[in-house]
């Protein structure tokens, strides 16, 4: 079996930023322990799964660890595959059919933009163990799906912030802040996900799904400019629409081969 692979970082226009996704274009169906194999052997934080079917694409995201119901950075990683490998015209919106609803890519400009469902929140207590880890050292809690959101006082506090994976080893945590005064971005945040394989990931599609309608609220604006400061770093464009969150950024292809198995 010999499988299309690429490796793309996404949410950046430059090749070692953002972050890394492997796309995998299958050409017949897959057995899922194997899916589950080759995202482990890639050793990415995801690997993207793409099937034809007769109603367009069928797209599945693996952890090294588990099958996920959302991932951002390799949906965008897939759909700049698409447009750049030349199966799909440029101007063409691409649909994708997943766990998560169908999810619409589109491109402007070099920046391509992801329909997807927002992620709503609310204000909760912070467990024992992150309240260690953070000894009171923020402003607001909130839970949103299936991760804390933590705001703590300043951009500066989310750059400087030590992750311990111990405290983390049960919650998927944002840490964020509203960006600097002098600064463009409306909001910095880091993300960790122990429970999921990784201590930090790179720039996270689906915590901006969260953080989109966080900050929508509290700064009174729909459209929203955000930094993830992983130590890759990369940015995003946010705009809210009812129940939706369009997530736009850039894509670099870092590899182009064959797996074969």
């Amino acid at each position: 079996m010999n499988i299309p692979f690429y490796q793309v970082d996404a949410f950046t226009s430059r090749p070692f930023k953002g972050n890394p996704a492997g796309v995998c274009l299958l050409e017949t169906p897959v057995a899922d322990h194997l899916l589950q194999s080759i995202a482990a052997e890639n050793s990415h934080l995801e690997t993207a799964f793409l099937m034809t079917t007769s109603e367009g694409y069928r797209l599945r995201w693996f952890s090294p660890l588990m099958e996920m119901p959302l991932c951002g950075h390799a949906t965008l990683a897939t759909a700049h595959i698409l447009w750049e490998t030349g199966w799909e015209p440029a101007d063409k919106p691409i649909r994708f059919s997943t766990h998560s609803g169908v999810l619409t890519a589109t491109r402007n400009e070099g920046w391509i933009g992801l329909d997807l469902p927002a992620r709503r929140h609310a204000a909760c207590e912070m467990p024992s163990e992150l309240e260690q880890l953070f000894s009171g050292r923020y402003v607001n809690v909130a839970y949103s799906v299936d991760r804390f959101i933590v705001e703590l006082s300043s951009a500066a506090a989310v750059r400087d912030f030590v992750p311990d994976s111990e405290l983390l080893k049960n919650y998927r945590c944002v840490i964020t802040a509203r960006g600097e005064d002098e600064g463009p971005y409306d909001l910095i945040s880091r993300y960790f996900a122990v429970p999921v394989g990784f201590l930090e990931d790179h720039v996270t599609g689906t915590a901006h799904c969260s953080l989109g309608p966080y900050w929508a609220e509290r700064l009174g604006k729909k459209e929203l400019f955000a930094y993830q400061a992983s130590p890759r770093g990369g940015e995003l464009k946010i705009t809210l629409t009812g129940d939706r969150v369009l997530l736009s950024g850039e894509a670099v292809t870092i590899i182009e081969g064959r797996m074969t198995i």
